[in-house]
């Protein structure tokens, strides 16, 4: 829940007041991740899946998964897109991995 609630606040206050353009994300989980609001918010429904231990909380883990997989990677995409000096080192959401 601290990765997702950090890196949440993280984002919001990326831009100055009246700024409209976009900023590169550095610094805390940033530097090897270009979601890791995401990656905590699967982190968190995988470790309450495995607290409650049964099927629908498996389900839901799994189902967050399959949604935010495939966005924390089109988010990474245009990162990289869009920012040319982009880290081609960063991975999109599971550090090292993915």
């Amino acid at each position: 829940m601290i990765i997702n609630n950090y890196s949440d606040s993280f984002l919001i206050n990326l831009r100055k007041p009246g700024q409209t353009d976009y900023t590169l994300p550095t610094g805390f989980l940033f530097n090897k991740i270009s979601c890791p609001n995401l990656f905590g918010e699967m982190i968190e429904w995988i470790g309450f899946a495995l607290m409650a231990q049964h099927l629908p909380a498996l389900s839901f883990a799994v189902w967050t998964i399959c949604n935010l997989l495939p966005r924390a990677i089109s988010h990474h995409k245009w990162y990289l897109q869009h920012f040319p000096d982009y880290p081609k080192n960063r991975k999109a959401v599971i550090p090292f991995l993915v």
